[in-house]
């Protein structure tokens, strides 16, 4: 039986908002969050994850401090990948981003070969 391949996406956008509306509630689901403020999430709802998605402009964290969290504060998330999104095309964050530990930096809006390389990446994470 194959098994089950989750993904973490994290945008502030409602449009676009699949699981996290930002960083904070992010690191919630991931079980990184503040544990005073995190209280009121079980153990259960804590997420195991194969690939973080997230939106680089954010209020109350950037999805770059997220993958800083992500792949300095957590060892057994480290090994996730990391694909930040960006309306923005600023080669300065984009470079800080992969330097940073991100798998890729796709540009907003996405492009049917934007698909193709994350399904790619998808189908990676689940060997």
């Amino acid at each position: 039986m194959d098994e089950e391949l989750h993904v973490l996406a994290v945008d502030d956008n409602l449009i676009d908002l699949t699981t996290a509306e930002n960083g904070l509630r992010a690191l919630e689901y991931l079980g990184l969050g503040d544990p005073q403020q995190t209280e009121s999430l079980t153990t259960n709802s804590v997420m195991k994850v194969n690939l973080i998605i997230t939106d680089y402009c954010m209020p109350g964290m950037t999805g770059f401090e997220l993958l800083k969290i992500v792949k300095q504060e957590s060892s057994n998330l480290k090994e996730v990948p990391v694909v930040i999104l960006s309306s923005e095309n600023i080669p300065t964050r984009i470079n800080k981003c992969l330097a940073s530990g991100a798998q890729m930096f796709m540009q907003k809006p996405l492009k049917l070969s934007d698909v193709e390389k994350l399904k790619g990446h998808v189908l990676n994470c689940r060997s």
